[in-house]
């Protein structure tokens, strides 16, 4: 019988992991927040009135993607198809979640749910080197649950921002690299393009970056930008307070405005509809977006992606901002289906809702 699991199941879901796994397995407390907390569902299986087996379901907010987060059939009960049962019933919750693409990660030594998920349809899309506690390499797979999906991009690699405040230059990197492979994914060169692109200051902390000194940054080695922003000015200047630091932001935003019109930068003072997006995508561009990163992560900052391909239904995106607290991987950050409707709205920061979006295009300004 199949079932969703309930606090009362902890003390059996603890023994059964404990008994599962030598390595990496889910402590107590993290069973805990999964049943009462997270954005999640556990689904356990019984047999002879016992825990034989459960599959925990991980939903992605904001987005049209769950995640396989851990899966174990007790030893007594294995070679019944009960690992096919949980599968199948993981896809169903995430169906019922309104997600259409369910991913995972599996050891590459589990030679026997490796065949599992093959057979059952999942495709291999990445490798993630030192990903378990004894080092092992883990590959990553995912489903489309919904047939007329195509989530299988895999024309802008994926690269992980190491700075809360480099979503911006991390997004460039990967557009960067996708067009130009010499250029490495390299945390040095993150940092490099903060530094050129920075607003200096934002909300707190560390100075975000805005799309003048981000298109610069890209115009200065070689390749072709186009700016999309919803209105001119000073950016992001509501959400800080101090006069001082308005004063500092703006005086660089100026500086950055001033130069990309000396370069030549094309600047549209207008929104950058879906399908201009596309049409950019087609003609071999890779598109930046600004996003509130509200309706995923709950949080209100100006938040920067990579627009990695679409079909009739979703847009795709890298985030390259992984949150390990809420039990996120890379793998729940790659290729993010959104509804295209939800995209729209989340494509806007601040008051002032605030559009802004860059498409970058081959060295020499080469279309593709």
């Amino acid at each position: 019988m199949l079932r969703k699991a309930t606090i009362r199941d902890l003390d059996a879901l603890v023994a059964l992991e404990n008994r599962s796994f030598e390595t990496d397995r889910l402590s107590r407390r993290s069973f805990r927040h999964l049943l009462t907390k997270a954005n999640a569902v556990t689904l356990i299986a019984e047999e002879q009135g016992a825990l034989a087996g459960y599959a925990t379901v991980l939903f992605n907010a904001g987005t049209s993607l769950a995640r396989l987060y851990s899966i174990a059939v007790d030893e007594r009960f294995k070679g019944h198809g009960l690992g096919r049962e949980l599968v199948s019933a993981a896809e169903q919750a995430a169906l019922d979640g309104e997600c259409v693409v369910l991913r995972l990660e599996v050891r590459r030594d589990n030679e026997a749910s490796l065949a599992l998920f093959r057979r059952l349809g999942y495709r291999e899309f990445d490798t993630l080197r030192d990903y378990y506690e004894d080092h092992m390499e883990a590959l990553r797979f995912e489903k489309a649950l919904a047939p007329h999906l195509s989530p299988a991009i895999a024309r802008v690699p994926y690269y992980r921002q190491t700075l809360d405040f480099t979503c911006g230059p991390a997004s460039l990197l990967m557009a960067m690299h996708s067009l130009a492979p010499d250029i490495a994914l390299q945390r040095t060169l993150e940092i490099q393009l903060w530094r050129e692109s920075t607003t200096v200051f934002m909300t707190s902390g560390h100075g975000g970056c805005g799309p003048h000194g981000m298109a610069l940054a890209a115009w200065h080695r070689g390749f072709a930008v186009e700016m999309f922003l919803s209105e001119a000015g000073a950016l992001f200047i509501d959400s800080v307070r101090s006069e001082e630091k308005k004063e500092v932001m703006t005086l660089v935003q100026q500086q950055f405005a001033q130069e990309v019109a000396e370069v030549g930068i094309p600047v549209h003072y207008r929104q950058l509809t879906l399908e201009e997006m596309r049409k950019g995508f087609d003609r071999g561009g890779i598109p930046l977006v600004l996003i509130s990163s509200w309706r995923i992560y709950r949080e209100k900052f100006p938040h920067w992606v990579v627009v990695t391909g679409f079909d009739e239904r979703y847009v795709y995106v890298h985030d390259p901002y992984v949150d390990e607290e809420k039990g996120k991987s890379e793998t729940d950050c790659m290729n993010m289906p959104i509804l295209q409707k939800d995209f729209a709205r989340m494509a806007r920061y601040g008051r002032s809702g605030l559009r802004a979006a860059l498409i970058i295009y081959n060295r020499n300004g080469e279309l593709r």
